[in-house]
């Protein structure tokens, strides 16, 4: 134990820990975790190290070896107070705090169900705003709740990776997810069947719109919710990730009159945003642009948006077909999933509209041979199709706390058979994450896409005429300059932006 007061200003805390111990704990006995100083050591900053039941109370929780350095209460408090504005907050901290003002609901709530007076209750309606405050404070895309036998599991994605939050009590559960079907206006009673909804919040001046699908498992019902945050889909282009030469290639296809324009890539990898992206570039006055979504995840100014409904017949196809007589200029489908679909599309584009729509494939070339194993005739898509632009997201490094790699770059970039003038021989740094209070010890903070751009060529239309296979069209596509997905990786690995094993997660099946 060392009785010399410590710095704690500059000391690293201990994100998962501080998480893990109780708010008022923390602040009660006046002590905050720090990072391991070595493997199997916690160090913990405390103001009074000689309170020896703390002490007993804590080596409880913590399965390790306790070092204990000296700090003042100020400090202390600071550091806490850091890490609370910093990143999510305590849930003790916050059901004490938060008044149901800080987050707003827009729309009525429904008060004619079974179980809403507990739903109503003010510490579930805190706990409810104190998730999802959470979760935006974090910047997560999901928030999931999930039942399991003895434990209630709350997990947010942030930047892709699923990260365990501090749960509420398990006999909680059924008041919570009373709380979350009034708010998104859906039936308290039923149990057996999924369901899906919507909540609109306000935030300050900051409109969240978020998605709601519930579904029973062995458990309980489990909850997903989508947050989807107006403010950070309209982006420019530039902010996706697109470099120069990329941006010069999109923006040329974006240009164009008439013809189909494909996103592609899986789920969750930034599609949605890039095409409202382009939409936005695209949305003036004098320009009549109408979307078919399934479903209208954000509703945007001046374009008129259709939600798709199997239900009454209106499929992405029908409804294409009728926003044809609606006399739009541009037209967005929110994605080509039968031959109907596609062949509508394709009519569109030749007469006389932009069409922009996405495909699930893994790479751009893929997408020529994924519509004709659909049944698109070759002539229809070497007449309608502009080009084809595939993507993928990957985390950026935190700026903060990123360090240089040991890595010898040169044999990874010959190894990869990374091309010369896609990446010169020579001296290069690349980085690789640490982790920081900022970062909230990940090492990354925020994500960046990838991008592969293909132009129909008249040599790849060639081979689309002759239904030459995807590994054939690329290869042509490389010669004629195309950038690859992982080659546009290694470039951003190479500008300091992301990390080799980043790249490789996302890119090594293409």
């Amino acid at each position: 134990m060392s009785e010399e007061s410590f710095n704690l200003s500059t000391a690293k805390i201990d994100q998962q820990l501080f998480y893990k111990l109780p708010y008022a704990f923390l602040e009660k006995h006046q002590l905050i975790p720090i990072c391991e100083p070595r493997p199997g050591v916690t160090q913990v900053a405390m103001a009074d190290p000689d309170d020896i039941e703390t002490l007993d109370e804590l080596k409880r929780v913590i399965n390790t070896e306790l070092e204990i350095v000296k700090a003042t209460p100020e400090e202390i408090e600071e550091a806490i107070e850091r890490c609370n504005s910093g990143n999510a907050q305590s849930v003790e901290k916050v059901i004490q705090d938060l008044t149901e003002d800080d987050l707003e609901i827009i729309g009525n709530i429904r008060e004619d169900q079974d179980g809403v007076d507990v739903a109503n209750e003010a510490p579930i309606i805190k706990l409810v705003n104190l998730i999802i405050w959470n979760a935006l404070q974090m910047r997560a895309s999901d928030i999931h709740i999930e039942p399991f036998e003895n434990q209630l599991l709350v997990r947010y994605r942030v930047d892709g990776v699923l990260h365990e939050m501090s749960s509420p009590p398990h006999n909680l559960h059924a008041a919570i997810l009373s709380r979350i079907k009034i708010m998104s206006d859906l039936d308290i009673s039923e149990r057996r069947t999924t369901q899906d909804g919507r909540i609109q919040m306000k935030l300050g001046s900051k409109e969240i719109d978020i998605r709601v699908s519930i579904m029973p498992t062995v458990w309980g019902e489990n909850v997903v919710m989508r947050l989807l945050d107006k403010s950070g889909l309209m982006l420019d282009l530039t902010d996706l990730g697109f470099d120069e030469h990329h941006l010069k290639l999109y923006d040329s296809m974006l240009r164009v009159s008439h013809g189909i324009v494909l996103v592609t890539g899986p789920t969750g990898s930034g599609k949605t945003t890039t095409l409202y992206s382009s939409l936005k570039v695209l949305n003036k006055p004098d320009v009549k642009i109408i979307t078919i979504e399934d479903p209208v995840e954000y509703q945007i100014k001046g374009i008129n948006q259709i939600h798709v409904n199997a239900k009454v017949g209106l499929t992405f196809a029908q409804g294409l077909r009728s926003i044809l007589r609606q006399d739009p200029d541009i037209v967005m489908v929110g994605e080509i999933r039968d031959v109907e679909t596609a062949e509508t599309a394709v009519q569109a584009s030749l007469t006389g509209h932009l069409v922009f729509s996405t495909l699930h494939t893994n790479d751009a070339p893929s997408a020529i041979t994924r519509l004709i194993d659909m049944g698109v005739e070759p002539y229809l898509i070497t007449s309608s199709v502009i080009g084809v632009l595939a993507q993928r997201l990957v985390r950026v490094l935190c700026p903060y706390c990123k360090e240089e790699s040991e890595e010898d770059v040169t044999e990874a970039l010959d190894r990869l058979m990374i091309p010369e003038e896609i990446a010169p021989r020579g001296k290069h740094k690349i980085f690789k994450a640490k982790g920081c209070e900022k970062c909230r010890d990940t090492g990354f903070k925020g994500r960046i896409s990838l991008f592969e751009i293909m132009q129909m060529s008249e040599e790849i239309k060639a081979l689309t005429l002759k239904r030459a296979a995807a590994y054939e069209i690329k290869k042509q596509a490389i010669k004629e300059g195309m950038v690859t997905l992982q080659h546009s990786g290694w470039q951003k690995v190479l500008a300091g932006v992301t990390t080799l094993e980043e790249v490789l997660s996302v890119t090594e099946e293409v």
